[in-house]
């Protein structure tokens, strides 16, 4: 992976994901917070349902779009992390890193999850 490209996982948290309707089959495009932790990459959002989850879980490949400090179209596969204790894990160390640890356990229970891998 290019420097320019490893810099901007390491330091960037806002992206747009295009994903696949999972009833529409139509690209879906939105803006949403990546995280690294221990230099994995995941995408997850507040507690609740999420289109662009369900989008992931029927379809996991997807374009991750760098847009902050560099500009680039990765894609990207997705892996639903559904094992508890690994949520409680990741989701522990992207909560103290973002600085809010909030309610662990609804986090926990009921916010999407996903690590991503790229591919080349």
């Amino acid at each position: 992976m290019e420097e320019r490209i490893e810099r901007a996982l390491a330091q960037d948290k806002v992206i747009d994901i295009i994903t696949t309707g999972r009833k529409s089959k139509k690209p879906r495009r939105i803006e949403i917070w990546f995280h690294n932790v221990d230099g994995l990459i995941y995408i997850s959002g507040l507690p609740g349902s999420r289109s662009w989850y369900a989008n992931m879980l029927a379809e996991p490949k997807f374009t991750f779009h760098l847009k902050q400090s560099v500009h680039a179209d990765l894609k990207a596969t997705a892996r639903p992390i559904l094992d508890q204790a690994e949520r409680r894990k990741i989701l522990t160390k992207l909560l103290q890193k973002d600085g809010s640890l909030g309610d662990l356990d609804a986090w926990v229970l009921s916010s999407p999850l996903v690590e991503v891998s790229f591919s080349t």
